[in-house]
């Protein structure tokens, strides 16, 4: 099983671990089929919401009813619909190996099923024969958190086995993933079916941190008018694994042979550390693991969720009959991994009233030593070390430095990681905090209609390793910092 290294620049490792840059880095230490990448997702970056036959997503609605914290939407977002030939050959000056992106189910079958939408299937046909025509390897995300609203009106999404097709029917979700492979599957060779699922059931279905914002009193951000943080994230989470399992199989039984790609998906995670030796916050990191890994993962290793996670829930976790069991489990050719920071772990005594997921961890949580512990399982409060505007990102390229050295050394001591995707190639719309939130390579200017963009330090830094294989990157470093600050 392979491994591909995602990682959103959200906090710096060597900050929270006291980890020493890898120093000496070089492109030609990694095997040559080793690759190197960045991403987006389509909401964050495509905008053109209402053009072209594009129906609204869940995203559309929730931030459109003014539920993000600075009211922003992302109607325009980067606008990567009209930019994207402007992109790639950005990606091309950035001398990027590979390039992953998701599909908008509203943008390619607009009414959740059925007729394909001739002008979406255009957009992504053309994007994906530009990055073709210029080397660029193409890894697609068939779902990076956004739903179609019809679909989330008629069965409430995920919380539906509608989206499901684990059976001789092929429900929503799977035949979305058949157009996507029929369509695009003679030059797509990895496919992610969807992205954090572990992060998704919770933030949409627990606190409401995202689309389409369900939460019931008192797990959530806000007070939601229909939910229930009790259960639903696991109903969601569920459906997630059997969806998934279904576009595998369907992959497998029908495109594989030919196309000879594979399909996999995307995980959350964050390691936990105990906050002192103690037996219970051992037992605490490795619950935490299990609750965070061992939720998605489990299920599609052994066809079972972790024992801890059945103890704890409860009869509020769904379960797998054996038929599911057996279809789940091996489903999965790769395994993304989105790495956003660790945590130190405390052991908390179960609660014995109305839990939701957070509670079930029956831990508290904090991104340092120093930082008050908490039961919360909410992503956004671990943010400590944010984004910024600067073109002379350096802490950035310090950050990438690091976990690109940590990756190498996994890959020496035997890991199977196939490559490392930085998020984002340019800023982007941050489902936490819109605009606001800076996490590109290249800069974007969203207070100018034209979308423009601006290579930063940590671009040219990146370009440089991939061009020269490392050999003159510190001098090209030298020299573009120079420049930066002239």
């Amino acid at each position: 099983m392979a491994f591909f290294f995602q990682l959103p620049l959200l906090l710096l490792l060597a900050a929270a671990h006291g980890a020493a840059p890898v120093l000496g880095l070089t492109r030609s230490d990694f095997p040559p089929a080793f690759v190197f990448g960045a991403a987006t997702s389509a909401y964050q970056y495509e905008g053109a919401v209402a053009e072209d036959g594009r129906s609204p997503s869940v995203w559309d609605t929730f931030t459109q009813a003014g539920k993000m914290s600075d009211k922003s939407t992302g109607d325009v977002a980067a606008d990567g619909y009209h930019k994207y030939k402007d992109d790639v050959k950005l990606m091309v000056d950035t001398n990027l190996e590979a390039y992953r992106f998701s599909i908008s189910w509203s943008r390619l079958i607009p009414n959740g099923r059925g007729a394909v939408n001739p002008k979406g299937l255009e957009y992504y046909n053309n994007l994906i024969n530009e990055l073709v025509q210029h080397g660029i390897q193409v890894h697609v995300m068939l779902s990076h958190l956004d739903f179609p609203q019809v679909l989330d009106d008629e069965y409430a999404g995920w919380l539906s086995p509608k989206i499901v097709g684990i059976k001789k029917c092929r429900e929503d979700f799977t035949a979305f993933a058949d157009v996507c492979f029929r369509e695009f599957g003679d030059r797509v060779s990895y496919w992610t079916t969807i992205d954090e699922p572990n992060v998704s059931a919770l933030g949409s279905y627990d606190n409401a941190l995202f689309a389409p914002g369900r939460c019931s009193n008192p797990f959530g951000i806000t007070n939601c008018t229909v939910g229930n943080s009790t259960v639903e994230p696991y109903i969601a989470a569920h459906n997630m694994i059997l969806a998934h399992a279904s576009a595998t199989r369907l992959y497998r039984e029908k495109y594989q042979a030919a196309q000879k790609g594979g399909v996999g998906i995307n995980v959350y995670s964050s390691w936990s550390y105990p906050m002192t030796n103690s037996d219970v916050d051992v037992e605490a990191a490795k619950r935490y693991l299990d609750f965070v890994f061992g939720w998605i993962l489990e299920p599609l290793v052994s066809g079972d969720y972790p024992d801890v996670m059945k103890k704890n829930v409860g009869s509020r976790l769904p379960s797998f009959t054996k038929s599911q069991s057996q279809v789940v489990k091996g489903a999965v050719d790769f395994i993304g991994i989105n790495h956003y920071y660790s945590m130190y772990v405390n052991d908390r005594p179960l609660d014995k009233g109305t839990r939701d997921y957070s509670a079930d961890m029956s831990l508290y949580q904090r991104a340092s030593k120093t930082i008050p512990g908490s039961s919360k399982n909410v992503p956004s409060s671990s943010q400590s070390v944010a984004s910024n505007d600067t073109l002379n990102d350096t802490e950035r390229i310090e950050y990438l430095k690091s976990y690109m050295g940590s990756t190498l050394k996994a890959v020496r001591n035997g890991a199977n990681v196939k490559g490392y995707f930085v998020w984002s190639f340019l800023d982007v719309f941050e489902f936490f905090a819109g605009p606001q939130s800076r996490y590109g390579l290249y800069r974007v200017d969203f207070n100018d209609e034209a979308r423009p963009r601006q290579a930063k330090l940590s671009a040219r830094w990146y370009s440089g390793f991939l061009k020269n294989n490392g050999s003159y990157v510190q001098n090209e470093l030298d020299s573009t910092e120079s420049r930066a600050l002239q």
